[in-house]
């Protein structure tokens, strides 16, 4: 059963007037695992001109850089501060990005609204993860890319994610996850192919360095035993 201490999502809100400010650690990790995942998602779609649904979006990390490739992006996330936060950023660097409070079970677009979805560090939060596929299938276009990153479940995730990087580190706050809510890659590509979405390449991300503030840095990795990204299709012709 998962754990109600942890799951903690909250914290979006609680420092969402400081997302853009590289004054808290967890935060600018967030920031700096972005690259990481364009690493790998730039070689499977070209934004440019692309509708995106950054599902998910908190402060707006994510949203602001598929702007920046061009592409037109709307951001959606429950939380309420942390949306404020990425509409203040978007008008103080002038970028045209639409913010939405919402939540993946219930999305407030209509059908074939978008020609990708990208949902990172979301799907081991969320309180129904079938529903989520679902609507993400659903605002898709026909030939629509659904890009994505999640946790694995299993004893490595768990020393990895939680015991060094919330409890010895503190790369994230404690109680930002609950490890029964981690997703296994199996289970994500059954849950994918209900949805109606078609599996495609997965691949490992994990540090790769360290910056000059002693932050890590992200990238691709051989593994997927803590993070895995992947790529999910829409089928044409199909409505």
């Amino acid at each position: 059963m998962p754990d109600t201490a942890r799951n903690d999502l909250e914290i979006y809100n609680t420092h969402a007037a400081q997302w853009w400010s590289d004054e808290i650690r967890w935060v600018r990790t967030l920031k700096n695992l972005v690259p990481g995942r364009l690493a790998w998602f730039d070689h499977h779609v070209s934004w440019e001109g692309a509708e995106v649904l950054d599902l998910g979006c908190a402060g707006g990390f994510m949203a602001e850089a598929l702007t920046t490739r061009g592409a037109r992006v709307t951001g959606i996330d429950p939380a309420e501060a942390a949306i404020a936060a990425g509409r203040a950023r978007a008008q103080e660097v002038g970028q045209t990005i639409r913010y939405d409070v919402g939540v993946g079970e219930d999305l407030p677009y209509d059908d074939a609204s978008f020609d990708m979805v990208v949902c990172v560090d979301v799907l081991e939060h969320v309180s129904d993860l079938r529903r989520v596929l679902a609507e993400v299938a659903r605002v898709l276009r026909p030939g629509g890319v659904f890009l994505y990153d999640t946790i694995n479940r299993n004893p490595v995730s768990r020393l990895g994610a939680i015991t060094v990087a919330e409890d010895l580190l503190g790369l994230l706050p404690k109680g930002t996850h609950d490890p029964e809510l981690f997703i296994k890659p199996e289970e994500l590509r059954a849950a994918l192919e209900t949805a109606g979405l078609r599996p495609g390449p997965t691949k490992g991300l994990g540090p790769r360095g360290i910056n000059r503030r002693g932050d890590f840095t992200f990238g691709p990795v051989p593994t997927r035993a803590v993070i895995y990204m992947g790529v999910a299709h829409k089928p044409e012709g199909v409505a």
